[in-house]
C-alpha cells in the first residue's frame, strides 16, 4: 500500500471510538493482569477448604483491576485526543499531556496524591 493511503485509513475512527477502544483495552488487559495477581497472592488460611470466599475475593480483584486499567486507557487515549484537537498537530506533546492526566487523575482518585 502507499502511504498516503494508510494515513487515510489511520485516522478512520473518530476520538470518542478511540477513547472507547482505549478504556475496553484496558479493561480486559486489567482483568488478565488482576487474574494473575489474585493466583500469587496467599489464600488465608479459613478460605483454604472454602471455594466461595476465595472465589469472591479473586472477582473483586479482577474488577478492581479491570477498572483502574480501563480509567487509565480511557483518559489517556480522551485526553490525548482533546489535545491533538485543540493544538491542530500530532506529536509526542499530546501523548504525554494525556498520560500525565491519565496518571494524576487515577493516582488522585486512589487517594496515593496528597
Amino acid at each position: 500500500m502507499d502511504p498516503s493511503e494508510l494515513r487515510y485509513l489511520e485516522d478512520e475512527d473518530t476520538p470518542m471510538m478511540k477513547t472507547i477502544k482505549g478504556a475496553t483495552f484496558g479493561l480486559v488487559s486489567g482483568t488478565i493482569f488482576g487474574t494473575v495477581v489474585a493466583t500469587w497472592q496467599d489464600v488465608p488460611r479459613v478460605e483454604r477448604r472454602v471455594a466461595l470466599p476465595g472465589l469472591i475475593r479473586t472477582l473483586k480483584m479482577m474488577g478492581n483491576y479491570g477498572m483502574t486499567f480501563a480509567a487509565i486507557g480511557g483518559v489517556y487515549i480522551g485526553v490525548e485526543q482533546l489535545v491533538q484537537h485543540y493544538r491542530m498537530k500530532r506529536d509526542f506533546v499530546n501523548g504525554a499531556v494525556g498520560g500525565f492526566v491519565a496518571g494524576a487523575t487515577v493516582l488522585g482518585y486512589k487517594g496515593i496524591l496528597p
